[in-house]
């Protein structure tokens, strides 16, 4: 019998639901466009989700077979840079790791972020990814 690859289950604050529907409905521009590149499994045949509650936090974009979320800093960070800092940090010891782009790079350089991002997801994919269809190598 084949063994399922278990992902941690990360709680999340159901307080945070109605908040992160509101976002859902007004997303920058940088996030649509962000968006439009990864849903629908369109990178690589991972499912991400937009603004998603993870523990006491939300996160723009979130793909639970990564635990990766993508963050877009806009010019509501430039000002709230520690607290940002203190909030990835929080989610990264729930096993949350972090892409993070500027709103400006989204916008000018689509391209070379969906590059990043699917480099990322080269590198740090669990093996065997069912969605992705990888081999088992035997070890």
């Amino acid at each position: 019998m084949e063994k399922s690859i278990k992902r941690k289950v990360i709680p999340y604050n159901p307080e945070l639901k109605e908040l992160a529907r509101r976002l859902r409905k007004n997303m920058t521009l940088s996030e649509v466009l962000l968006w439009n590149e990864l849903k629908q499994k369109q990178m690589l045949g991972y499912d991400f989700d937009r603004q998603r509650p993870i523990g006491n936090f939300i996160v723009d974009f979130y793909c639970k077979e990564l635990s990766l979320a993508i963050e877009i800093d806009g010019k509501t960070h430039f000002y709230r840079y520690d607290s940002d800092e203190e909030r990835q940090k929080a989610l990264e010891k729930l096993g949350v790791k972090f892409l993070r782009f500027e709103d400006i790079k989204i916008k000018k350089d689509m391209l070379n972020i969906l590059r990043i991002i699917e480099d990322w997801i080269r590198k740090n994919q669990p093996t065997p990814s069912p969605s992705v269809g990888g081999e088992c190598l035997a070890e």
